[in-house]
């Protein structure tokens, strides 16, 4: 068996080997892509996400295998439910090899988006150091079926290489600042939904928490990702004042 630094050197070296693909963001986020793209192959997934939390705690996508898993990374935080929301919560992975059977009463709302996506499992590892929560690492199959125990160990130490992208990443970030590539992608997100609970709430004259969740409502009864819903009510597109929401 091979011990745990021989699992990171082997993944850091796939990780490095990973092609780059137009598009791709420089510095951390462009890396974070790579390690989902990475993950997903050696853990025979058919796609891996990664969602961090900004200093406000609010939970966004920073990178994602396929364009097509970045609305699976953003509906859950839309519905405020999903595995990746419990994996953080708990600090322990959240393994849901069946998603059909097990899934359905304890998310209800994201169990059927993933099974319209075609997803039948799903697994979820924290990212953290110590005491700090950084984010989680999902990982998306088509097919029912639990990791194997070396998938499982391989997971755990692509979750420990991303939690080491992140804190190098934001090491050499300039004080007060994300980390490179991650800027626009998350904490801009972040601060443009804490700005729409605030329009909310004072709109409808209710609590930040209460706005949050008429946010949410909004978000599922459109199907769109809770933060196209915000940048609407930012640029006052969209107003709760009618009472709908």
């Amino acid at each position: 068996m091979t011990t745990p630094d021989e699992r990171i050197v082997r993944v850091k070296r796939l990780v490095a080997d990973e092609p780059t693909r137009p598009g791709d963001s420089r510095g951390t986020a462009g890396k974070l892509r790579r390690l989902c793209s990475a993950a997903g192959r050696a853990l025979s997934a058919s796609g891996a996400g990664i969602s961090v939390l900004a200093g406000n705690g609010m939970p966004g996508v920073a990178a994602v295998s396929e364009p097509a898993y970045e609305p699976l990374e953003e509906y859950q935080f839309s519905l405020g439910e999903g595995p990746c929301m419990d994996a953080v919560a708990s600090r322990r992975p959240v393994l849901v090899p069946d998603l059909p059977a097990e899934a359905v009463r304890r998310w209800p709302g994201y169990t059927a988006a993933l099974h319209d996506s075609g997803v039948r499992a799903m697994f979820a590892f924290p990212l953290q150091i110590g005491a700090a929560r950084l984010g989680a690492l999902d990982v998306f199959r088509t097919e029912a079926g639990s990791l194997t125990a070396g998938e499982f160990r391989d997971a755990l130490t692509f979750a420990d290489v991303a939690v080491s992208t992140l804190l190098d990443g934001q090491a050499r970030a300039a004080p007060g600042s994300a980390a490179d590539g991650l800027d626009d992608d998350v904490v801009g997100h972040r601060a443009e939904l804490f700005q729409a609970q605030g329009m909310v709430a004072v709109q409808l004259g209710i609590s930040l928490a209460d706005a949050l969740a008429r946010l949410r409502a909004h978000a599922y009864a459109e199907d769109k990702p809770l933060g196209d819903v915000a940048r609407d009510v930012v640029a006052r597109r969209v107003s709760f004042d009618s009472g709908r929401w």
